[in-house]
């Protein structure tokens, strides 16, 4: 395997632009009324940031994400503006560097304190609810399904977001308590769309969608899709050839990366471990493939 030799970019340098947030991926500026996102080759695994980057991870974020915004258009309004650096305001342009390929200027939204998620097979949380209680997020699921199922249709399980730690999932009724019933509903019915829609035409293109995340916000008062859509970040991606339920399945996401982290014993304590050379590149691997299968294209 051949090291890919495009830089890895940890953490950007915006001298005189206005940071507004640092999340595990991504870093967010405030550009006058609008916000530039730009997603770093960063990766965390057991709720820590490892040291070693994902060569194109981030391009590979971004550029999916455009993707799936043009691809679901009709569905729904995004917070998506555009692209292209040169585009961008004057102020960003000497950054062109670090900002060409993975990042986007998008509409300041006011976000809903819900992660909306879909699930069509049973995975991850759901499946360890399920074995308990044969419900995921307190919706009754019939008796006998196997790890990674595929579910007789796909579900809504909302979350809460987690400042730190993982995101905990609630009922329908515990979202309507807190945004409302009737947004609540519209968050349902969008996420299931969005969902159904994506997961048809990955299916086309070899990949199975697991489950993903959503999140969505106002913009002058429109619900609007915003953040990340439909990434090996954000959703579980199965190859669809090597399916097969009845136990865990190979992803197109961190796995390398959490087989390596399980095979040293790491404590899940910081100081998080650095990453082999070839951990890295397979994954990076894993994440261009994701982008390739889906788009027909190369990144």
């Amino acid at each position: 395997m051949h090291p890919i030799k495009n830089p890895v970019l940890l953490e950007t340098d915006l001298p005189g632009i206005e940071l507004h947030a640092r999340g595990k991926v991504r870093d967010v500026y405030r550009v006058g009324e609008q916000l530039l996102i730009v997603a770093t080759d960063r990766i965390s695994a057991f709720d820590y940031i490892l040291p070693t980057g994902i060569p194109d991870k981030g391009k590979v974020l971004t550029q999916l994400s455009i993707f799936w915004f043009e691809f679901l258009r009709d569905l729904t309004p995004t917070h998506f503006l555009t692209a292209r650096v040169d585009e961008y305001p004057a102020a960003l342009q000497p950054f062109r560097e670090q900002l060409e390929g993975r990042s986007m200027l998008v509409k300041r939204a006011k976000m809903v304190d819900i992660e909306c998620v879909a699930r069509g097979y049973l995975a991850g949380s759901g499946w360890k609810e399920y074995k308990v209680q044969g419900t995921v997020c307190g919706i009754p699921l019939p008796a006998g399904l196997r790890e990674s199922d595929k579910l007789p249709e796909p579900i809504f399980t909302p979350s809460t977001k987690a400042q730190s730690g993982h995101d905990e999932n609630i009922s329908f009724a515990q979202t309507a308590s807190l945004v409302g019933e009737d947004l609540a509903g519209k968050l349902r019915d969008l996420t299931l769309a969005i969902y159904s829609r994506a997961a048809g035409y990955a299916e086309s293109r070899g990949i199975v969608i697991a489950d993903t995340k959503l999140e969505f916000g106002f913009v002058d008062g429109t619900l609007v899709l915003g953040d990340e859509v439909l990434t090996p970040d954000s959703s579980r991606f199965w190859p669809a050839d090597t399916y097969a339920p009845g136990g865990a399945q190979f992803s197109f996401d961190k796995q390398f990366v959490r087989d390596y982290l399980e095979s040293i014993r790491w404590n899940k304590r910081p100081p998080a471990p650095p990453l082999p050379e070839e951990v890295a590149v397979k994954t990076s691997e894993k994440y261009r493939q994701a982008y390739r299968s889906l788009t027909g294209h190369q990144l």
